[in-house]
């Protein structure tokens, strides 16, 4: 748990270009040892279920950060499942996640999630049917606390706590947007220091993160109380949309997303624990992301790319201004996709397979 005192506040920050070129040498030295040590050996059988009857779904690079590497995502012929192969090591997380969620990204993402006020009270708000008053509330995953602040909206007598690897959560700590901020891994502090502790456990788009999404969902059961609940948001693999875009659909999000479960699979292993499922939505989860990303990701692919630590050197005047050129030319598709994805897609979202996402809240027998 983090420290419950005030912390001062963040100090000035550097320009990005001066950031980028502090981080350079770091990233250089990593990746002139090469990228081999960054994965962990191929599997031949599903994680889930252990079948050996598998095809390769997708394969494709980091089209959001441009950090190097080749990434694969294989199927379950039997179960389903869609899961990263070879998947990222410890070493790999590290690298990938590095300047993702912080520290260069931190800024860019953090104002992401701010502004997203609507989507997080859905999130909140199909809860009160099934606890009404919920005494205590732990999100894993919670970044830097946003959907914590707005659910103290809807439950303004709940105790909200929250769970995160970085240190986004002592910042929200820090902020009041949770109570108190645990950092480190869940399946380790279930057994620790919440055990039985919580009403409600929320993991919205967290478990495709996991490297044992199982275990997550094992220490979830320990944590809640006889009667309290658990809320689940994640990535749906089979949307129409993920086969359609394929590379190109937004919650790949490769290398960071690990596991895609499907419902059936989830539905099972939470009966499984001793879970009753109360809810299962497909169209309010559902993020207008579609068609954006599928234009946004070509775009940022084919376009000249920014200066990163992780180029060798930081690109020349002359690229920067075709970089801005490009993305500027792609401003109107980028409109077109954004209105088409909320007046079009996101009301169909409930039907024929089109939902991004689906939202899980089960009760612990």
């Amino acid at each position: 748990m983090s420290s419950s005192r005030q912390a001062p506040q963040r100090s000035a920050e550097p320009s990005r270009a001066a950031a980028v070129a502090a981080l350079r040498p770091r990233y250089q030295a990593d990746l002139a040892a090469g990228t081999d040590r960054f994965f962990e050996p191929r599997r031949t059988d599903c994680p889930w279920c252990g079948s050996s009857r598998l095809r390769v779904r997708l394969r494709t690079t980091d089209l959001f950060q441009h950090k190097p590497g080749r990434f694969v995502l294989d199927a379950c012929e039997d179960c389903r499942h869609v899961f990263q192969n070879p998947r990222l090591s410890g070493e790999g997380l590290e690298f990938y996640y590095r300047d993702f969620y912080d520290g260069l990204g931190e800024k860019e993402l953090g104002g992401l999630f701010a502004g997203r006020r609507k989507m997080y009270l859905g999130r909140a708000e199909p809860v009160k049917r099934f606890a009404e008053a919920p005494k205590t509330w732990l999100d894993v995953g919670t970044g830097h606390g946003h959907f914590c602040e707005t659910a103290r909206t809807v439950f303004p007598g709940t105790s909200f706590d929250g769970l995160d690897f970085s240190d986004g959560i002592e910042f929200a700590e820090r902020q009041g947007r949770v109570d108190r901020g645990f950092r480190g891994s869940f399946t380790e502090l279930a057994d620790e220091d919440l055990a039985g502790s919580y009403d409600v456990v929320s993991m919205f788009h967290y478990l495709e993160h996991s490297t044992n999404p199982r275990e997550e969902l094992r220490a979830a059961w320990k944590t809640i109380r006889p009667g309290g609940h658990l809320v689940i948001e994640v990535p749906d693999a089979e949307s129409r949309f993920a086969r359609w875009l394929g590379r190109w659909w937004l919650p790949w999000l490769q290398p960071q997303h690990l596991n895609f479960v499907p419902l059936a699979n989830l539905r099972g292993e939470l009966a499984a624990l001793g879970f009753t499922v109360v809810a299962e939505q497909h169209a309010e989860p559902h993020d207008t992301v579609d068609l954006l990303g599928a234009v946004w990701l070509p775009l940022n692919r084919l376009a000249p790319p920014e200066d990163a630590p992780w180029h060798p050197a930081p690109p020349g005047r002359l690229r920067f201004l075709l970089r801005c050129a490009f993305l500027a030319a792609g401003i109107p598709l980028l409109l077109l996709a954004t209105a088409l994805d909320r007046a079009l897609v996101k009301p169909l979202a409930g039907h024929g397979g089109l939902a991004n996402a689906y939202r899980v809240i089960a009760r612990r027998n």
